[in-house]
């Protein structure tokens, strides 16, 4: 199952294409284009899907890499990716409410929780690829992997 270590650079594309989709979308927003800004946020729900579905089938099948840093590195990295995590599991409820009031056509309480969600799921995308690049790019963790599975 050596397709499963490539599931993380997939994860990474996903988190940026949310990112992206995300600030097009609060642009398209502030630019009074509604059809567009409801487009956008959309397609960054169903690219946030994708990449909780491939999350969880990579850690179904591979084994975690363990962050070989040293020196203040080490705090700095578990801060950001504890932060990640925690903010995570705190926006898929916050992004599917947030859709839901949109929806069904409640803008104000749409507004007021967005103004929460888009920051916390903007921070949950990029820092998402922060993670996979000091992991899989910076400490090469994919190659450890690929060696200790044989």
């Amino acid at each position: 199952m050596s397709w499963v270590l490539e599931l993380p650079a997939l994860n990474a594309v996903l988190n940026s294409v949310a990112a992206v989709l995300l600030i097009c979308g609060w642009s398209a927003i502030r630019a009074g284009r509604r059809d567009a800004h409801k487009r956008l946020m959309l397609a960054a729900l169903a690219t946030s899907a994708l990449f909780l579905a491939s999350y969880v089938t990579y850690h179904l099948n591979a084994q975690s890499p363990k962050f070989p840093g040293q020196g203040w590195q080490r705090p700095a990295y578990f801060a950001m990716l504890i932060s990640h995590v925690v903010l995570a599991a705190a926006v898929v409820p916050l992004a599917l409410v947030t859709a839901v009031r949109g929806l069904r056509g409640r803008i104000e309480a749409h507004r007021r929780l967005a103004r929460w969600a888009l920051p916390i799921w903007l921070y949950v995308s990029i820092t998402g690829v922060v993670i996979y690049v000091v992991m899989y790019v910076v400490y090469g963790a994919k190659a450890a992997l690929r060696g200790a599975s044989g």
